[in-house]
C-alpha cells in the first residue's frame, strides 16, 4: 500500500532530484497536500500516445512527483487503481489534475490517458480516530483512476501531473497482473462466513478492534446477515498495525458513511491478526477471503453477491457510491 512506501518514495524522489529533473516540481506541489476538494481530471486535457513508447512520450517531460500504488491484487480486464503522489520530502500531495499511461515496457507503446479522480481521505471530526490523528503518516488522500490490463504479466504505469500549464511526468511504477487472485471480485458470491461481535467477546472490544476508540460496526455477523439477505459492507483493516497507514483513515470514513447508511445495510469491521498480534498469523476470515493485503473494502448486496470492491485507500464519495450498489 502506497503509504507503507514513503521511505521508498523518498528514495526515489532523492534520485529525481539527482538525476537533474529541472525546476522544484516536487516543492511547487506541496502546498497541494492541504488540499480538501475533489477533481475529476479531464483525458483531452492530456497528450494522446499516437503510437509512441514511454520513452518518447514522457521522456521529454520534467520530472515531478512520485507515484506509489495503493492497489496489489491487479487482474486481466477493467482494474480499479488507487495511488498516492508524493513530493520529495515524501509529502502526500492531493488536489491535482493526474492521468495515468500504461506500457509493458519503456520502449514498449503506451496506452491512455486515463484519467484519475482525486478525493481527500477525511471525515468530521467526531469520527477521527485517535489512532488516524496521533499517526502523522497516515493517508490523506488517493486518487483513482481505471485501468484496463489486456493480459498477466509485469507493466509500467506513469502519472502526467498538469502544473498550471506545465505537465510534469512521475517515473514509471512496475505492477503485476496475475490471474490467478484468490481474492473475490465483483460479481462473486461472498464468502459464508462466521465474523466475531461484541456479543461474541464478551463487549470487550479490544479483542476485535485496534482502533482507539473502537468503533461501532462489530454489532452484526457476517454469516447472520447473508443469510438474512442484507447488504454488507465488509472492512478487513486493523487500524493500529496496518502496514500501509491507511486502514485507520479508511475505518474512520466507514464509521462516518456508517451513520447516514447504517440503517440500510450491515457494516462489519474484521480485523486481520489472530488475538490482534502480527506474530499469531491471519485470523480465519481472512484467509477464507484470500487477502493478502489490507485494507479491502467489499460491498455485498442482499443476493449476497459482491458489487463493488475497494483495494486500498478510498474516499467517502467512492464508499456512498459502493453503498448505493449494495442497496440496488
Amino acid at each position: 500500500m502506497y503509504v507503507a512506501l514513503v521511505t521508498a518514495v523518498a528514495a526515489l524522489a532523492a534520485g529525481l532530484a539527482a538525476c537533474g529533473s529541472g525546476g522544484s516540481d516536487g516543492d511547487d506541489t506541496a502546498d497541494a497536500g492541504a488540499a480538501n476538494t475533489p477533481v475529476v481530471s479531464r483525458r483531452e486535457d492530456f497528450p494522446r500516445p499516437s503510437g509512441r513508447s514511454f520513452r518518447d512520450l514522457i521522456g521529454t517531460m520534467r520530472q515531478g512527483p512520485a507515484l506509489a500504488p495503493s492497489v496489489e491484487d491487479l487482474q486481466p480486464g477493467d482494474n480499479r487503481f488507487g495511488f498516492g503522489l508524493f513530493d520529495r520530502g515524501s509529502r502526500q500531495i492531493g488536489g491535482l489534475e493526474v492521468a495515468l499511461y500504461v506500457s509493458r515496457g519503456t520502449d514498449e507503446t503506451a496506452h491512455g490517458p486515463y484519467a484519475a479522480r482525486y478525493g481527500p481521505i477525511q471525515v468530521q471530526g467526531r469520527y477521527r480516530s485517535r489512532t488516524t490523528a496521533e499517526d502523522p503518516d497516515s493517508a490523506q488522500s488517493v486518487y483513482v483512476a481505471r485501468l484496463p490490463f489486456r493480459s498477466a504479466g509485469p507493466y509500467l504505469v506513469s502519472a502526467v501531473v498538469k502544473l498550471g500549464q506545465d505537465q510534469v511526468a512521475t517515473s514509471p511504477a512496475q505492477v503485476r497482473v496475475t490471474d490467478n487472485s484468490s481474492v473475490p471480485s465483483v460479481g462473486d458470491k461472498a464468502i459464508h462466513v462466521h465474523t466475531p461481535t461484541l456479543a461474541s467477546v464478551a463487549g470487550d472490544a479490544q479483542k476485535i478492534d485496534t482502533r482507539i476508540p473502537p468503533d461501532s460496526m462489530h454489532g452484526v455477523d457476517l454469516a447472520d446477515a447473508l443469510d438474512r439477505h442484507r447488504p454488507v459492507i465488509l472492512l478487513f483493516a486493523t487500524p493500529a498495525l496496518c502496514k500501509s497507514r491507511v486502514c485507520g483513515p479508511v475505518t474512520d470514513i466507514a464509521e462516518e458513511v456508517k451513520a447516514e447508511y447504517g440503517d440500510r445495510a450491515d457494516f462489519i469491521h474484521m480485523e486481520i491478526y489472530n488475538e490482534n498480534d502480527p506474530n499469531k498469523g491471519l485470523r480465519p476470515q481472512v484467509r477464507a477471503w484470500g487477502l493478502k493485503t489490507e485494507p479491502f473494502l467489499f460491498a455485498i448486496d442482499r443476493r449476497g453477491r459482491i458489487v463493488d470492491r475497494l483495494d486500498g485507500a478510498f474516499s467517502v464519495a467512492e464508499l456512498e457510491a459502493a453503498v448505493h450498489k449494495a442497496l440496488r
